[in-house]
Order: structure tokens, then sequence, then C-alpha cells
């Protein structure tokens, strides 16, 4: 069975609570636009594309139940500001219900386009994986963080069922573990090789020879391909740069924000200090120590190699390019 991180039921929805994984799975029903609000906040959904889906239905619940479109809009976009899908998959609906269209459509369009874009970027991106790859990535972009298939993890799942030896790499990515506890948990149900390293690996890996690309997602990119994704990419850019290391980006044009150019314009979302506290519930730094946590860091265009989307491959990524493609 594949892996799904929701599930529309008509009048709720079924949400795979990610906080439980890989120990249990548990799948919780949201019946109104704050039970959804709360599960995005909470980290119970993330993944930039499967946060504007879920959103969407948020959305639906809210406006159906009789809510204010208003106010059901501004409870779910004040719950994770860096997601351009979240922004995108809301403009749909609050058009769709200006234009007078169905609701539950609109939600199940967005989804589905969602999915279809997934599996034409694991095409391209299948173009640029070697016969035989040893593949870095960073936190989760698989079904798990979209509305199927997945991103970047997306490309590994297409370069493996095409009959390429691959093996990931895959960071833990603290302070979540999205890469310990998903992608890890998404690849063993795949059958795929990898191994599981500390963040702080990942240069030394390279410097050995060890790393032939990095595929990682995004939760929004610029006009002029400045990418904002989970903490740590940056870094990894810097990393691959400086090792020759291909650095490609996996995301479809819903993350896409043409309304701004630089990266520096992307608001950045800082979380809980506790949540960079504590680990698995138990205390790591002692209580009275202050910790800055920033959910996402920005890597500029020049460190990218190539931007893979639905509608095909941005490189060099430049403004024109970008606009180019999207066009």
């Amino acid at each position: 069975m594949e892996v799904r991180a929701f599930l529309w039921r008509g009048d709720h929805l079924l949400l795979l609570d990610q906080r439980r994984l890989p120990e249990e799975e548990v799948w919780l029903e949201l019946r109104d636009h704050l039970q959804v609000a709360e599960a995005i906040k909470g980290m119970a959904v993330r993944g930039a594309p499967a946060i504007g889906c879920v959103a969407a239905y948020g959305y639906l619940l809210g406006v159906r139940s009789g809510q204010d479109p208003k106010e059901v809009r501004r409870v779910l976009e004040r719950t994770r500001p860096t997601a351009y899908n979240l922004f995108y998959a809301l403009d749909r609906m609050e058009k769709a219900l200006l234009e007078g269209r169905d609701l539950e459509e609109e939600a199940r369009s967005i989804e589905r386009e969602d999915y279809e874009a997934n599996v034409r970027m694991g095409e391209f991106g299948n173009t640029l994986v070697p016969q035989k790859a040893k593949i870095l990535t960073h936190c989760n972009t698989g079904a798990l963080a979209t509305a199927g298939w997945g991103t970047a993890l997306g490309v590994v799942r297409t370069a493996k069922r095409s009959g390429k030896e691959i093996h990931v790499w895959v960071d833990e990515t603290r302070p979540y573990l999205q890469g310990a506890r998903l992608t890890a948990w998404e690849l063993l149900k795949e059958g795929i090789p990898h191994t599981l390293i500390t963040d702080s690996t990942a240069g030394f890996l390279m410097r050995r020879g060890e790393v032939d690309l990095i595929l990682v997602g995004a939760d929004r990119i610029t006009a002029r391909g400045d990418v904002a994704n989970k903490i740590g990419t940056y870094s990894l850019s810097v990393l691959a740069k400086v090792h020759g290391v291909p650095f490609y980006v996996v995301a479809p044009s819903s993350t896409f924000d043409l309304s701004i150019r630089s990266g520096e314009e992307i608001p950045i979302e800082e979380r809980s200090e506790e949540e960079l506290k504590t680990c698995g519930g138990k205390r790591i730094a002692p209580e009275g120590t202050p910790a800055y946590h920033i959910a996402f860091d920005v890597t500029p265009a020049e460190n990218i190699t190539a931007i893979i989307t639905e509608k095909g491959i941005i490189s060099p990524v430049t403004e024109e390019n970008v606009r180019k493609c999207l066009s």
C-alpha cells in the first residue's frame, strides 16, 4: 500500500500523525478548520505540498460549517509562514468561493495536481541520476510531505523503479529528526538501500567522494531561484559547491513565490526553544539555556545546480529561466 499523509473522507480529514512515526501509525480525525490548523502548527503534518493540500481541506471544513471565510483563512495562514504552498492553496480556495465553484472539488484538484506534479518531477529528475548513484537527502521529501509520491524522494523512488542501483545517505535532520524518523521509514517500505547519518557527517562523505548528488525539497522559491528549505540545507549547498557535488532542488510550481525576488524577503519561521532543547521528550540542554530555533534557511540560486519542477528542469538557475519555465 502506498504511503499517504492524509485521506479525505467527504466530511472529515484523516491525518497520519507524523509525530508518532516510526513507532506507531496513528490517524487523527479532523472535523473543523481549528483542528486542521493545530495539526499543521503542531507538526502532525509537515512538508510544504502536504501542508497546502491539508489547508485546502481545512478551509473547506471551516466554510462548510458556516464560519467567516476570512477568519478561516486567517487561522490557517498563521500556522507555518514560510511554506508557500499553504498560501497558494488558500488563494485557490478563496478564489473558488468568490467564483461560486465547488470547494470540495477545488480541494480535491489541489491534491490531485500535486500528486501528478510529483510523478512528473520524478521522471525529470531521474534523467539527472546516474545508473549507479549515492544520493544525499535532507529532511523528508517523500509521500509524507506531499499528496503522494514525493518531491526529492520521489526522484529517488523513480530512479529505483527504473532499475538504477542507488544508495541514499539520510541526514537525521535535527531537531525534529524528519530524516531519521520519516525518510528512513519510507525508504524501508520501498526497499531502497539507505544509511542514516548525523547532519554533520555530510561534508566528510563528500570529501571522501561518497556522494554523487544531493536532492532536497523546498518550502518557498523566489523569482530568481533562492530557496527556503529545512534548516541545514544552506550548509549542504556550500559543502556541495566546495566539493563539486551537484545540488538539486525538487519542487512543484506551487512552491514558487514570484512576488518576491530575493531570499532575504522570505519570512523565516522561528519555533519554540523547547523543541531544540528536548529530544523524544527528554531534556538534552539545561533548562535555563536560551536557544535559537529557526526552522528554515535560504540557499541562494548561485549554489543550486538545477531546480527540478513538473514543468521542466531550470538550469542554470536565473530569474529569466525561472519565469520562462513556469510560464
